[in-house]
């Protein structure tokens, strides 16, 4: 018997991603939308626009990183579309899509980096990779050719980094955007304090994912793909002096993935 496409979600703490994927892992349908901060809201009415033209699903899979409030919303929005669709909040696990989790406590993962990294083991497979995410949180998982994840980095991502130096120094402006007004990529000396910052924390990122990456290919010897992506990835990379690859769906592959051998 044929099964449904099945509904993907992929809500982080800035935005939502989400896709309708068939069971062959074509993608049908697939948009984003912000979080319903109002919880009085309306959630059939909070739906995203395309939702009413979609089939149903043959059920959800959800990664949410943005807290249990917003992970009844999202049940509340599924629900009031699709009465009664099955629904799997994706949890990390020891092993799962061919990647094998070394963490210390495997489902203290984050649901996002998870499913990430079993996107980009599929993408790239046999490939040693280093996965870069610039989100809220910039982070970075080290995946052996072979699938073993063999542990990552967590630092504040580009524009919290920007923000933070408004927020917590008296005489800094808070820079919330990109890196409209830095200086053209070569030049790491800005002429106004804006330029100054955004340069700065977009060096600041590029050095941590250069050092991890150098690092890397120094401990296993071979070259490592490095793979970026994330709202983020545009700026910083735009930084970055060394090889990458730009992937900007890796958490809904991954739950892609997951949907397909549940």
């Amino acid at each position: 018997m044929s099964r449904g496409p099945y509904l993907l979600i992929d809500a982080g703490n800035s935005r939502i991603k989400w896709a309708l994927v068939a069971p062959d892992g074509s993608r049908l349908h697939a948009g984003a939308m912000d979080h319903v901060r109002d919880e009085g809201a309306d959630a059939a009415q909070a739906c995203p626009e395309a939702w009413p033209g979609l089939p149903r699903p043959s059920g959800a899979w959800i990664s949410n990183v943005a807290g249990a409030a917003v992970g009844e919303r999202l049940d509340a929005l599924v629900e009031a579309h699709w009465p009664g669709l099955a629904r799997t909040a994706v949890r990390a696990c020891a092993r799962q899509g061919g990647v094998t989790n070394s963490y210390t406590t495997p489902d203290a993962l984050g649901s996002d980096r998870w499913a990430g990294m079993i996107g980009a083991h599929a993408a790239y497979p046999g490939e040693p990779l280093l996965i870069a995410t610039f989100g809220t949180a910039t982070t970075l998982e080290a995946l052996r050719a072979d699938g073993t994840f063999v542990g990552g980095l967590i630092a504040p991502g580009f524009t919290l980094m920007m923000r933070s130096l408004g927020e917590h120094t008296a005489q800094l402006p808070v820079v919330a955007g990109g890196m409209a007004d830095a200086p053209p990529p070569g030049i790491a000396f800005a002429t106004d304090t804006r330029s100054s910052i955004s340069a700065g924390c977009a060096l600041a990122q590029a050095a941590l994912i250069e050092r991890a990456w150098a690092d890397l290919q120094d401990a296993w010897k071979m070259p490592v793909r490095l793979v970026v992506s994330g709202g983020a990835a545009a700026e910083v990379t735009a930084a970055l002096k060394v090889p990458h690859t730009r992937h900007d769906a890796l958490v809904l592959a991954g739950l892609a993935l997951i949907a397909a051998q549940s």
